[in-house]
């Protein structure tokens, strides 16, 4: 079928004088059903819709937004896969030095802000065409929310883009309905009755059963007010049991979130990814060494979406909801088999997974008829008692991938719920996990070791992580494999205290091993724990928070969990003593640092040093040692 036109040129050699709708995307053309514009677009056009895509455009330059002409119905406008500002900045706010979605990597292609600069181009441009707009960024900025960036309160995304609609969510169900209605003849301010869906009002009496939340002005006076609001929206992330939402504005305007699209079936699911994608990026990108995101998915199958595991700092609740959704065995298998016929394919499926990887039904029953539960998580802070934990689909859909001639191996890259695996008294999956699965080290995320932080960021208690990693390695054992463990940290999210940044320092010295990387907590909208982190209130509770905002406390809390490196030994010396543990400095194998040589500078960066170079504050780290040995030193 081709790729989707990307010029007037491509238009006239496919028989098209006018698009139905034109795409402005933050991001390069890739047409991959990894890419949100790929999936719109194809499900459009196998609806009968044509549609073109305009690739990051020149924001400076008005003329850049006609390049494809007028659409017929209206611009979809999307900032990309990811966040523009998530795209383009560290949490420190230093500029990212390349972009994985844009030819060649090469930075500074899209705005700040995309979908808002976007949308007001294409608002001078084109004063009364719709604007429809969607995708990561428009989806968890829809209501009021924080911007870490700007470090304000910000209104509702589709007032700042001068956007008509925001289909939030994935979108497949809610965009054909916008489509129908266009096309239909209904003017987009009368399209306020399609789930999925986020409008403006200057009139709220045909909301059915909606819910009025603080208002935009209130809020941003009282901080508390958001946490309240933001504990509203969260109860109601599902198209069973959500309400209609209700944001009030200066001016007499109301921006109106209507319950989320309903969650696709297996067939619906299937439907999206037998598509007729091309699988990669568009042949114009070639000459500037193509797309390099394409590299993480191009050998990968997506097999769910929709996660229940409730992790404060993630946003899938907002975005892709708590029912877990799945495509067949056979929609996966085929996609599989068009894989191994890529002239680059080695043999190695890379990943078989999506948000959580081991997730392939909903967490219980109930939730298909009744809706997710508006009070409690399926998983936090212990797994809920109507929790069906079964492993046995994506174990049989495993062992079916790894029999087709040709494939190698498949592994899982995406994320691992282990307390969901260890929830399960079989352990077939498990021990095939380890066998087959782990390309010699598996990944995996506990975030934190103290309990008090654990329970902040919605994670398992120590105690689950530290049972699945005796496991792990005991399956290793039995199997007679040397694989490790790589555990993902994070630093400085709310609720965490010099003490528990201290205490997490201990457990790794405990362990005898310092983390190459750490993440440290980036607070991005529509997150429980942006919103603590914004207003120092546990929205799920009303708790009150201890946030760490002060650059130099941040750079403490990191620094503590690689305290071995000798770059970090003031930093850790001054949280010791900040935090009445200088105790932890010395020559004790308890120790994390030793202390300062009188009148020589600074000593060795960590107890297990020899002391030299002492005139540069720093000295050689310990000798590094794998995981896997110091986890099974520390077991037994």
């Amino acid at each position: 079928m081709g790729f989707l036109p990307i010029t007037k040129a491509d238009m006239e050699a496919q028989g098209i004088k006018q698009l139905d709708f034109v795409y402005v995307i933050g991001d390069a053309y890739v047409d991959h059903p990894s890419f949100g514009h790929a999936i719109i677009s194809r499900v459009l056009q196998s609806q009968g819709y044509s549609v073109g895509i305009l690739s990051q455009p020149d924001w400076k330059d008005a003329d850049s937004i006609t390049a494809l002409g007028r659409p017929r119905l209206a611009f979809l406008v999307s900032g990309g896969n990811m966040d523009s500002m998530v795209n383009h900045y560290f949490v420190s706010g230093r500029h990212r030095p390349a972009d994985a979605y844009t030819p060649g990597g090469e930075p500074y292609k899209r705005p700040d802000h995309a979908v808002v600069v976007y949308g007001n181009l294409i608002r001078r441009v084109y004063k009364d065409c719709p604007v429809i707009i969607g995708g990561i960024e428009a989806s968890l900025r829809r209501m009021a929310h924080y911007d870490y960036w700007s470090d304000s309160f910000k209104r509702s995304i589709l007032l700042d883009s001068q956007a008509d609609l925001i289909s939030y969510g994935m979108g497949e169900k809610s965009i054909v309905e916008i489509a129908d209605a266009l096309a239909g003849g209904i003017a987009v301010k009368d399209i306020t009755f399609i789930p999925g869906t986020v409008y403006k009002t200057k009139a709220i009496d045909h909301v059915y059963d909606g819910e009025l939340l603080p208002s935009y002005e209130a809020m941003k006076a009282e901080p508390g007010l958001y946490a309240d609001s933001f504990a509203v929206q969260y109860r109601n992330t599902d198209p069973c049991n959500g309400r209609a939402l209700i944001e009030p504005y200066p001016n007499g305007i109301y921006v109106v979130q209507n319950p989320p699209q309903p969650p696709l079936t297996t067939d619906e699911m299937d439907a999206v990814y037998d598509l007729p994608y091309m699988r990669t990026y568009h042949p114009s990108y070639e000459a500037r060494g193509g797309v390099p995101a394409i590299s993480e998915i191009k050998f990968s199958l997506v097999s769910n979406r929709g996660c229940f595991g409730g992790c404060n700092f993630c946003a899938l609740t907002f975005h892709q909801g708590r029912t877990v959704q799945a495509r067949s065995h056979e929609s996966i298998i085929r996609e599989a088999e068009r894989m191994l016929q890529d002239k680059d394919f080695k043999g190695y499926i890379h990943d078989v997974g999506g948000p959580t990887a081991n997730f392939r039904q909903p967490s219980c029953r109930k939730q298909m008829t009744q809706g997710v539960c508006k009070n409690r998580q399926c998983l936090f802070p212990e797994p809920c008692p109507n929790l069906e934990v079964d492993h046995s689909d994506y174990l049989a859909l495993l062992r079916k991938l790894r029999a087709l001639p040709g494939v190698k191996k498949v592994f899982i890259r995406s994320g691992i719920r282990f307390d969901y695996l260890m929830a399960d008294p079989d352990d077939t999956f498990f021990r095939e996990l380890v066998e087959h699965h782990v390309s010699g080290q598996l990944k995996v995320a506990p975030e934190h070791i103290s309990n008090a932080v654990l329970s902040r960021l919605g994670k398992p208690r120590k105690e689950v992580y530290e049972r699945f990693v005796r496991k792990y390695y005991k399956l290793n054992e039995q199997i007679g494999k040397k694989q490790f463990l790589v555990p993902y940290l994070m630093s400085s999210h709310p609720g965490s205290t010099l003490k528990e940044a201290i205490e997490l320092a201990e457990y790794l010295r405990d362990l005898g091993y310092m983390p190459e990387q750490v993440q440290d907590f980036y607070p991005t909208p529509s997150t429980v724990s942006a919103v603590m982190y914004y207003t120092g209130t546990d929205p799920r509770d009303g708790s009150k928070v201890y946030v760490c905002r002060n650059p130099h406390e941040k750079a403490m809390q990191r620094a503590l969990i690689q305290y071995r490196n000798p770059n970090n030994y003031e930093l850790v010396r001054e949280a010791l003593i900040k935090g009445g543990r200088e105790d932890l400095i010395g020559f004790d194998k308890k120790c994390l640092i030793r202390p300062r040589k009188s009148g020589a500078g600074n000593p060795a960066a960590n107890a297990n040093g020899k002391g030299k170079n002492p005139g540069k504050g720093s000295n050689r780290p310990a000798k590094k040692k794998t995981i896997r040995n110091v986890h099974k030193k520390r077991l037994k």
